[in-house]
């Protein structure tokens, strides 16, 4: 059995899939201002994970990685 009307099948369902739900990725932004925006959306994300770490350590935490 051929697989390529399956395949076509598939093709479209996916490209109903990501019409129906809105995203895309032409967001409106050139390259530089969405590089801008990720970096600085990172940013943010390893400071509140840095405050986190230094004022949420549990000196009893056993899931906690350590060096070795």
């Amino acid at each position: 059995m051929t697989r390529g009307s399956q395949r076509d099948r598939d093709r479209e369902r996916a490209a109903a899939r990501t019409a129906k739900s809105g995203k895309n990725k032409d967001d409106g932004l050139t390259p530089e201002q969405r590089r801008e925006r990720d970096a600085k959306a990172l940013q943010e994300k390893a400071a509140k994970k840095a405050a986190a770490e230094s004022g949420g350590k549990d000196a009893g935490n056993s899931n906690a990685k350590t060096k070795k």
